[in-house]
């Protein structure tokens, strides 16, 4: 599945990195949302502020001090593109609005089924890419033990940082 001309995104944490083969033909919206911010430096610091041991790793939206970083305005929802919330997939987050997606992101440490289209709010969520080396870093951050934290649940307790994220190349 994945092309030699796929975008690829490199992001290093300090639980170790992880690659991303991005499906920009599938999800052109969101792969161009998420490359905007990769390009902008904005995961950078960021922290994998939820974490759901046997569903998903999200990220994308918080400081290490738990401060939701502004972003650019939502995206549509591209989960009808045929893609599924496979294991080592990354998709879009969002709210209860389907068209709400911006900067969060997650990625699936199972199958999850239950979240693609028709979802039980019938809109799903928007697949944009899958892990293509380190997800083995993928499963530890999903292991780590979390808490509340500022009112949220499912926190990691210490904090899982994106150090970096960047465009990557097959070499890399």
């Amino acid at each position: 599945m994945p092309g030699q001309d796929l975008p690829q995104v490199l992001l290093q944490t300090n639980l170790g990195d992880i690659t991303l083969h991005l499906h920009a033909q599938e999800a052109p919206d969101s792969v161009s949302n998420f490359l905007g911010y990769i390009d902008a430096g904005f995961f950078d610091g960021l922290i994998f502020h939820r974490v759901i041991s046997g569903f998903m790793i999200q990220g994308g939206g918080f400081t290490t001090e738990m401060q939701r970083k502004p972003t650019r305005p939502p995206i549509r929802n591209e989960a009808a593109n045929g893609l599924k919330n496979r294991r080592g997939t990354i998709a879009m987050a969002r709210t209860s609005d389907p068209d709400s997606a911006s900067s969060q992101f997650f990625i699936n440490l199972v199958d999850n089924p239950g979240l693609d289209r028709p979802s039980p709010d019938g809109h799903g969520y928007a697949v944009f890419g899958q892990v293509i080396g380190g997800m083995d870093v993928v499963d530890q951050i999903g292991a780590v033990r979390t808490g509340i934290r500022n009112g949220m649940k499912d926190v990691p307790v210490e904090p899982v940082v994106i150090q970096s994220a960047r465009r990557a190349t097959a070499e890399t």
